[in-house]
């Protein structure tokens, strides 16, 4: 199994076993492609993004993995702000159960940093009155 896909399982199971404000059940994708109406329900996505080698030592390279933990939900036709503000909750209760910590089940990725960008897609919101917010979460391995 490559790197970043074993760590994006790892990454996962972390986000599965955590006890957060509301109900998470994350996939491991490549292509988080929802229907509006898949999108009733919240969905949690983590996608292997890149990966970036270097030099580490004369023997061996520092794989610096980034995957992505995209947060998904349509909004109801009232109370949309409301609605915002609690999704957003969810986001940061998920950074903070990522961040400083490693993989239980990948052991030897260690976090490097995270990125929350968007914090909430306009775009999205514009269009398909979905909320869309990702973490971008950095681990380091050395092989």
């Amino acid at each position: 199994m490559s790197t970043i896909v074993a760590i994006a399982d790892a990454l996962t199971a972390h986000i599965n076993a955590g006890s957060f404000g509301q109900p998470v059940n994350a996939a491991r994708m490549f292509q988080p492609a929802f229907t509006l109406e898949d999108l009733k329900e919240l969905r949690v996505s983590v996608v292997p993004r890149t990966t970036g080698i270097s030099a580490a030592s004369r023997e061996s390279s520092a794989f610096e993995c980034v995957v992505d933990v995209g947060v998904q939900k349509k909004l109801p036709a009232e109370g949309e702000h409301a609605e915002i503000d609690g999704l957003l909750d969810l986001v940061e209760e998920l950074a903070d159960h990522i961040r400083l910590k490693r993989l239980p089940d990948a052991p030897d990725a260690a976090w490097v940093g995270l990125a929350h960008e968007p914090v909430v897609s306009s775009e999205s919101l514009e269009q398909h009155r979905v909320f869309t917010s990702v973490l971008s979460v950095t681990y380091r391995v050395r092989r």
